[in-house]
């Protein structure tokens, strides 16, 4: 005897439509935690840091007054510390030099475009010279001030002083993750104290 085949239909259920919303909602919850996690960890490791400068030193190698006006030359020491863990690449960088007393412009010099690696501190200088610039109106007087001696601090008397601003920025760029870039800037802004007569350089603070 001969078997019969008999052909069964074979319905789908329809999918619940609870159960879809369910998934993704979960797979939305699974995302958003995704997400959160890079920004965290974007914002721990990957965000550009400021790069961090510090003034080793100032110095006038040359020092002048004449006719009630001043020239000299200048030189500034800086160490630059770049945090980040890519390249900092720095362009469109200045130093500028004013009087502390009404912020009359002194000089202006553009600083060389460079790069300094990540992790690393580099050693930079500028230099420009003043020429036959006026003095403040009224430099301050003779002052008693501190000076370190090898016994302890002793007491001595300077001249007139005068104050200049020195200002210090960088410019320039750091990438991300190889991909995305980002414009950073950082500056100093320090407080040189000069005596007068001789040239001298009193102290500085930033």
């Amino acid at each position: 005897m001969e078997g019969m085949y008999e052909p069964h239909n074979h319905y789908r259920s329809k999918p619940n439509k609870n159960t879809t919303l369910a998934s993704c909602f979960v797979a939305t919850l699974f995302l958003i935690f995704i997400g959160t996690a890079l920004l965290i960890v974007y914002f721990l490791i990957f965000k550009p840091k400021t790069p961090k400068i510090a003034v080793d030193a100032v110095q006038f190698p040359t020092f002048a007054i004449s006719n009630a006006t001043v020239n000299f030359t200048f030189f500034q020491f800086v160490s630059v510390t770049n945090p980040n863990r890519e390249a900092f690449t720095h362009y469109d960088s200045s130093l500028q030099l004013a009087y502390s007393n009404g912020n009359a412009p002194l000089g202006f010099v553009f600083i060389p475009a460079g790069k300094i690696d990540g992790g690393h501190t580099q050693h930079m200088s500028a230099k420009f010279s003043v020429q036959s610039f006026p003095l403040p109106e009224r430099p301050s007087p003779s002052t008693v001030t501190a000076i370190g001696g090898d016994g302890g601090m002793e007491f001595g008397v300077v001249g007139p002083t005068m104050e200049i601003e020195t200002r210090m920025k960088l410019v320039g760029r750091v990438r991300v993750l190889k991909i995305f870039t980002h414009r950073v800037e950082s500056g100093i802004n320090c407080g040189v104290a000069i005596e007068v007569r001789s040239g001298s350089v009193l102290g500085f603070h930033c």
